[in-house]
């Protein structure tokens, strides 16, 4: 026989259906042990699902937090974690395990971002994945918990739980009381019934002061997000300024393209695998006659940005992709 927790049976009686308000959100405080056991009983429902699919952002050298919102791993975060579009990063999954991602795009001046997990989960399938609250119904009093890799992941402890209300609500942003720290940035805030309401976004000077992205911002900005745009301008993310990639790389022109006379040494080139004497026939698909065309394609791009080339070595095709350096 399965069991009603108490706190869906609350909202049952109160004629409300699982996906309506928390019932305990019209009151400004407990006002008895039933009460209580109400909160612990919907936080305890919610938690697994959420849970399951809060990941680690690593970074390298750092780590944010992030949770998935798809079944073919579509990340929400922040975009002072992600910091640009198009990078390659890890993220963590709550078994440990690490999976290739990469940046889609961002709001700069709102703290919002998306990245895309590009592997599959162990063992195919589909990721876990939470609800997004699209109603927008938020207000302040409600009664919220938050989840992140708080100081960084840490697989035995696990993703840290903290229960806290909303204190200030505002088109761009949400205010909380609670408790948030370095690691927790990009990490969900979940109304009672376990749906996305917010995204972390700036820890406070005051552990119990901490700034949220609300789920809106995301879902005004999604399409063009989606297609990796860089929208806004800071301060939560600078996005790269044109003719500041690097490639690595001297040629010569010759007849069907350039050939590499020099490979710079750690350069994005040499990681990617290019040498001397390779053929490079096409930048991002525009066919390369002369030296010059080359760099003005390249003083159109910016670091972090991708490339593909395609080259000829020992009489074979071969295609190139990488991203460029910093200048």
């Amino acid at each position: 026989m399965s069991v009603i927790p108490k706190a869906l049976a609350l909202l049952v009686a109160a004629g409300l259906g699982p996906a309506s308000a928390f019932p305990l959100n019209s009151k400004k405080a407990p006002e008895s042990q039933d009460d209580l056991m109400a909160i612990q009983e919907a936080l305890q429902a919610a938690l697994p699902a959420a849970k399951a699919a809060t990941v680690c952002i690593d970074l390298g050298g750092g780590s944010g937090s992030g949770v998935i919102v798809s079944k073919d791993g579509l990340v929400m975060t922040a975009a002072h974690v992600t910091s640009g579009v198009g990078k390659d990063v890890k993220v963590i999954m709550p078994d440990g395990k690490k999976l290739k991602a990469e940046t889609l795009g961002l709001v700069a001046d709102t703290d919002a971002a998306l990245l895309q997990i590009t592997e599959k989960p162990e063992g195919g399938g589909d990721f876990p994945f939470v609800e997004i609250n699209r109603t927008d119904d938020t207000k302040l009093g409600d009664w919220i918990f938050s989840l992140g890799h708080s100081g960084g992941f840490d697989k035995d402890r696990g993703v840290v739980v903290r229960l806290a209300r909303l204190v200030r609500v505002a088109n761009t942003t949400i205010q909380t009381d609670g408790t948030l720290i370095g690691g927790d940035s990009g990490g969900p805030l979940f109304d009672m019934e376990g749906r996305l309401v917010g995204i972390h976004s700036r820890v406070g000077p005051q552990l119990p002061v901490n700034m949220h992205v609300p789920v809106k911002v995301f879902l005004d900005n999604w399409d063009k997000m989606l297609e990796s745009e860089f929208i806004g301008e800071g301060p939560f993310a600078k996005q790269e300024k044109k003719g500041s990639g690097f490639l690595g790389i001297a040629t010569k022109d010759v007849e069907g393209g350039l050939e590499i006379t020099k490979v710079g040494k750690e350069s994005p080139a040499e990681k990617a695998g290019l040498k001397e004497g390779d053929l490079v026939r096409t930048f991002n698909g525009e066919k390369l006659t002369t030296r010059e065309g080359m760099q003005a394609l390249l003083a159109e791009m910016a670091a972090e940005d991708k490339l593909t080339l395609e080259i000829t070595r020992d009489g074979k095709d071969e295609t190139i992709e990488l991203r460029l350096g910093k200048r």
